[in-house]
């Protein structure tokens, strides 16, 4: 009742000459950006003007994600364990499935309440048919691209050109962050104005490939280490994105009205995210062999991805790919004027919460069935429910249970814990003082449900990797989803 209320309301609205009252959503999502990427965390990278929305919003503090791409867009969309879909990982370029057709998106229920929803950047939640599209779950428009990472200037993904318009090749030529903020513009000054809506500004910024403008560049000439530079500019040009996202609902006169969630998709990529795996050993070894390029493909792609993250986790423990706190804690904020309070929290949210959260707080029904929940009353400093349970799952399977302030990390062959409110930076494994609780999170860690897993066999992975940027060698990965037929 409370649905079909809200669409006779929309239908009322529709008719009249007054703007729709409700909330518009922001959601923007960076790409590998590391905890020490931020101005407003110390860095050496200028961000202003995210600087300026942790300055006025709520920056959560404590927020943690997957420690890769699939799975945190997976809970993202759902407000669900990713394990739960049978998301392990990112998928990879030839994955023959995606997010399940049965799951329901953020974009699924905001349409519910008679938004408007646009996604503007990467997907990454399946495009090898139709049904995964965004167009298909949730998305009245989408333009970005629907694999991992692109180049910037090229835009392929593993030798295949990914840059679409509502799933049809879009041969746009310019930077990938410039072209997916003249579009999010173009959305917001285009949009009707008797209805709210939701923007998902998925940037694939700062994810490798290392390009930027060759003036944002010159920009840090200052920082010695060509990789550190190369990244900061990107860091900079996504935050330009953003103050031209503020800028255009400030002059729509909807910057009052808008809700805007800020967060990375995961911790950054940098060789100190490998510091305990012998990859970075075995990468410069390498090298040292055979030169650069190396001349196998996938020992290319794995030194590439060892070697050339330019992203700072500071003081945090590794990074992109791991599950200690460099791969899951990232930079996050919630702005909200006239709603939320200016400050900081170091409540623990997860991305699992952000769905329950958005729909709380424009008072839309909660669906049951959800791992994440509303954290509303965090963000408005009210009394607020104690945080749920979280897992989340390595690159190598290693998985780490959140009981807050316990995390207890699963090795192949060892246990550790740690109390994070006493030890954020990892350092004192308690495991063998604190065996009860070691051996009630296990189990509870066991008991979780986990569906099948939804991922291709690694040797097809390797046998093409997902290079990101190069040569077009292959049809457009538009041309490679499967579309129904009248006759299907």
């Amino acid at each position: 009742m409370r649905a079909l209320s809200r669409q006779l309301l929309l239908l009322a609205t529709l008719g009249a000459t007054s703007s729709f009252a409700q909330t518009n959503i922001v959601l923007i999502l960076a790409d590998d950006l590391g905890w020490n990427d931020v101005g407003y965390h110390g860095s050496e990278i200028r961000t202003p003007h995210l600087d300026a929305l942790a300055a006025s919003g709520m920056r959560l503090e404590q927020f943690h994600t997957q420690p890769t791409c699939t799975p945190t867009r997976a809970a993202l969309m759902t407000g669900k364990s990713p394990q739960r879909l049978g998301i392990y990982r990112q998928f990879a370029k030839y994955a023959t499935a995606g997010l399940p057709v049965h799951e329901k998106t953020l974009a699924d229920y905001l349409q519910l309440e008679g938004y408007q929803t646009w996604l503007v950047g990467k997907w990454h939640l399946g495009y090898a048919h139709q049904k995964y599209h965004p167009n298909a779950r949730g998305f009245d428009h989408f333009y970005g691209h629907v694999t991992g990472g692109v180049g910037y200037w090229d835009h392929v993904h593993g030798g295949g050109y990914d840059w679409q318009r509502n799933g049809h090749t879009a041969r746009d030529a310019g930077y990938a962050t410039h072209l997916l903020t003249d579009e999010a513009v173009n959305l917001i000054e285009g949009r009707d104005p008797r209805r709210p809506f939701f923007l998902y500004a998925s940037f694939n910024a700062p994810h490798l490939p290392n390009e930027a403008p060759a003036a944002a560049i010159a920009s840090y000439n200052h920082i010695a280490d060509p990789l550190r530079r190369t990244h900061a500019a990107m860091v900079t040009e996504l935050d330009t994105a953003v103050g031209r996202l503020v800028t255009s609902l400030k002059s729509a006169g909807i910057y009052e009205d808008t809700l805007i969630w800020f967060l990375s998709d995961n911790g950054g990529l940098n060789p100190q995210a490998f510091a305990d795996s012998g990859l970075v050993d075995l990468a410069r070894n390498l090298e040292n062999l055979f030169g650069v390029p190396l001349p196998i493909t996938i020992l290319e792609f794995i030194r590439t991805n060892t070697l050339k993250g330019g992203s700072d986790n500071r003081p945090l423990r590794h990074g992109k790919g791991s599950i200690y706190e460099g791969g899951v804690r990232v930079p996050a904020l919630v702005h909200w004027p006239g709603t939320l309070e200016a400050g900081s929290t170091d409540e623990f949210l997860t991305v699992q919460d952000v769905l329950p959260t958005v729909l709380d707080a424009i008072d839309a029904p909660l669906p049951i069935d959800l791992d994440g929940r509303s954290r509303l009353p965090v963000l408005k400093r009210e009394t607020a429910t104690p945080p749920g349970d979280y897992v989340t799952v390595g690159q190598g399977g290693e998985q780490a249970y959140y009981q807050w302030p316990w995390k207890l990390i699963a090795l192949p062959d060892a246990l550790e814990l740690y109390h994070l409110e006493r030890d954020p930076l990892e350092t004192n494994n308690i495991a063998a003082v604190e065996a009860e609780r070691v051996a009630k999170l296990s189990a509870l860690l066991e008991s979780l449900p986990r569906a099948p897993s939804l991922h291709i066999p690694l040797y097809k992975v390797f046998w093409d990797p997902d290079f990101f940027g190069g040569e077009e060698d292959r049809p457009p990965w538009s041309e490679r989803t499967v579309r129904d037929t009248p006759d299907s």
